[in-house]
Order: structure tokens, then sequence, then C-alpha cells
């Protein structure tokens, strides 16, 4: 297990499809790596840690607390995906648990970090930013699309039900 991040697995990440090579190997020397095993708990929601994170292998369970102390699956993140999006640039607290499904390794990316290379290499911030954009676009549209269908069943139209 390596301490250092894989400039290929950060390129091919959502993070990182824009990124030239050289621009991929400088991102990926400021991330940290961490290591889980099989339901380790990566951040709880609710916690005011503000890193972002890159699943680099295995999957991670995105869950919300429900009523009574129970725990919901919202999502399964696979190998590429990024999560902390809302903490990392708002400096929010967290609004889910992450939790290794199976061993999983996932790089870190924590404010100071990236504000290095706002300095340093402005192009690269602008692209993980515009990264993080799209991410959040996407989640948007998902949840959007999902909040419709639901609302389509609800009255029973546009659909069999």
């Amino acid at each position: 297990m390596s301490n250092t991040a894989d400039y290929q697995l950060v390129r091919n990440s959502s993070v990182g499809a824009e990124l030239h090579e050289d621009e991929a190997k400088t991102l990926a020397a400021i991330l940290g790596v961490r290591h889980l095993k099989d339901g380790e708990l990566l951040v709880s929601e609710g916690g005011a840690e503000q890193t972002l994170f890159i699943l680099a292998s295995g999957r991670l369970a995105v869950i919300s607390s429900a009523t009574e102390g129970k725990e919901n699956l919202v999502y399964t993140m696979k190998e590429g995906e990024c999560a902390g999006t809302r903490a990392f640039v708002d400096r929010a607290p967290r609004k889910a648990t992450l939790r290794a499904i199976g061993n999983a390794t996932v790089y870190t990316l924590t404010p100071d970090a990236f504000e290095s290379l706002v300095d340093a290499n402005p192009r690269l911030a602008y692209k993980v930013m515009r990264a993080l954009f799209r991410v959040t676009h996407t989640n948007l549209m998902r949840m959007n699309q999902e909040s419709q269908e639901l609302a389509n069943y609800i009255h029973k139209s546009h659909g069999r039900y």
C-alpha cells in the first residue's frame, strides 16, 4: 500500500478529468492518502473536517442519519468519484457519513494544501474548482431527476404506476 497518490488515478478521477499529465502529478504531490479497512469510518455526518476525498480504489458508502438513530444508505461511491465538495468549498459541516465497503484507498485534499496551488499554479487550481463545480452540478441534476420521478409517482403522472 503506497502512501503516495498515483497521478494516473488522479487524472482518471472526476477531479482530474481535464488535467494534463504534469498537472495531475502536481496535484497528486499535495494529496494525502488514507487506507481504510472494511467498515472503517472516513468521516461522520456533522463533522467539521473540510477535506475533499477522491476514491482511488474500493467503494465508500454515503450514509445519512434517519430517525431513531438508524442510517440510510444514500449512495455507493465508485473509484474515481469525489466526496466532500460542500464541506471543502463552503467550510460547512458534513452532510453525510462515509464508510468503507471492503478495503478502500482515499486521496485527501485539505483546503490549506489546495490554497498552496492558487499562487503557485492558478491554472491548475482553476481546473480543480471547475471539476468540483461539475461534480456538484451533476449531483444536483441527479437529485432533481429523482425528485421529479418521486413527484410523478405520488401524483401518478408521466408513467405507469
